[in-house]
């Protein structure tokens, strides 16, 4: 019984883990956001709307700085403060804005926000549990090989979903006769938006794949569809 306590610690640890983030990530979300309040933006996420048979689709903006895209546990969608600014300098497009909205709407309803707090949650846990077994058998190196082993894990199912939410989004968007060609044109944008250096790291080590692929992905897609 003794040799399965480090595992059954784990999955209490991975439990209570999840819990506890998903309170603090809705308690941070609460205090530092409102909803989205731009007409020229209600105006395109209304044609998203329809697509969808919805009545609407709420937007709410949280308040920091980096350029970026969310969606909470609890199928909230967010865009921060930094990427709205973008937005008003005239750095992106309404269109663009839509294409983030779409790939966070996609991550909702592919259940991609839910089970990546529980996936965090259980990384948490599996990097523990490793780290336990791999010092026995390799002191001086196990936490560091178990820091590395679930990191390449997280990495590679973060990309599969983000595949997976570019693809949602470009049926909506097509649907909602916006078209893809703003989600492109996004993504040629990311890397200077962000300030993000992804091109120096290999795609295998990346949370988000690689621009030139998941460009090509879409366009396989437009293809396919006409």
């Amino acid at each position: 019984m003794l040799r399965f306590a480090p595992i059954l610690l784990a999955i209490l640890y991975a439990l209570a883990m999840y819990r506890f983030s998903v309170w603090r990530t809705a308690r941070e979300l609460d205090a530092r956001s409102s909803e989205l309040a731009d007409p020229t933006l209600s105006q395109i996420t209304s044609r998203l709307a329809a697509a969808l048979d919805l009545p609407r689709i709420r937007v709410h903006i949280y308040e920091i700085a980096p350029v970026n895209g969310l969606a909470a546990p609890d199928g909230r969608i967010f865009i921060t403060r930094g990427f709205y600014n973008k937005f008003k300098a005239g750095e992106v497009t309404a269109e663009e804005i839509a294409s983030v909205i779409a790939h966070e709407l996609g991550h909702v309803a592919l259940g991609h926000s839910r089970r990546r707090m529980i996936d965090f949650s259980g990384q948490n846990a599996l990097r523990t549990a490793l780290a336990m077994v791999f010092s026995r058998l390799l002191p001086g190196i196990g936490t560091w090989l178990a820091n590395m082993l679930t990191t390449l894990l997280a990495a590679r199912l973060s990309r599969s979903d983000e595949y997976e939410a570019d693809a949602y989004a470009a049926a909506l968007l097509t649907k909602a006769g916006i078209g893809t060609a703003p989600q492109k044109s996004l993504f040629l944008k990311l890397e200077a938006l962000t300030q993000s250096n992804s091109g120096a790291a290999p795609a295998w080590l990346l949370s988000h794949p690689k621009t030139g692929e998941r460009i090509a992905a879409i366009e396989k897609l437009d293809q396919r569809w006409t």
